[in-house]
């Protein structure tokens, strides 16, 4: 049924390719390349399962955060603390923080022990449970509003804090790959959104979104 909504949602799109679909293992998330993973994770599925019900959306867009070296990322300098000792967990598990008080932004931490090391969820494209989607965000899913941009991304899928270190093989909350591959000159990179604090970081185009996707943030542009 999933291969055949992606066949019927996509039609003879050129730029991807779809094969069968799979949870993705605990060793995809020890890969210690970040910016590969966060540009490999675009046509990849989250998941989640809460209080029975199932709802999942298609990855189209991430940012990577490199860790202590990246003036952007939370464990910049190696810094440490309670929101950000998750970081610092060996790659697989989920980081979830609350931003301006108001938005659980939604990170996979990859890489080994002490490499705090994260892609942040950006923006996904509603696919299963889509009417629990549009209770959770009050709009129907054809709106982009819905999952456009990481606060919005995570409500769809019912995340929040108490998602933070799930373990992303498990049952709660997980990714697979149903194949989707887009080529090469169907993603963009860019630099990330709302960092401008990290001076030259800043500038880096470490942000990875596919275009054309209504459901990637602005400014979707190149």
């Amino acid at each position: 049924m999933i291969l055949w909504h992606f066949l019927s949602s996509f039609g003879r799109n050129e730029s991807l390719t779809i094969t069968n679909d799979v949870k993705l293992s605990f060793s995809y998330y020890l890969n210690e390349d970040v910016i590969f993973l966060a540009h490999d994770l675009l046509g990849k599925v989250l998941f989640t399962e809460i209080d029975g019900n199932i709802t999942a959306g298609i990855i189209v867009e991430t940012e990577a955060y490199f860790g202590v070296q990246d003036k952007a990322s939370h464990a910049y300098g190696g810094r440490r603390s309670d929101r950000t000792d998750t970081l610092y967990h060996q790659g697989g598990i989920a980081y979830v923080y609350l931003c301006y008080g108001i938005h659980h932004l939604f990170n996979v931490v990859t890489g080994i022990k002490d490499a705090p090391h994260a892609v942040l969820i950006r923006a996904i494209e509603p696919l299963i449970g889509k009417e629990i989607i549009e209770v959770r965000r009050n709009m129907p899913v054809a709106k982009a509003a819905v999952s456009s941009g990481p606060g919005s991304a995570a409500k769809a899928l019912g995340i929040d804090r108490s998602f933070n270190k799930k373990d992303l093989t498990g049952e709660e909350v997980w990714i697979e790959d149903h194949g989707i591959r887009y080529a090469a000159d169907a993603i963009a990179a860019t630099p990330r959104v709302g960092v401008a604090y990290a001076q030259e970081d800043a500038l880096l185009p470490w942000r990875f979104f596919v275009k054309g996707n209504k459901y990637v943030s602005k400014p979707n542009k190149v």
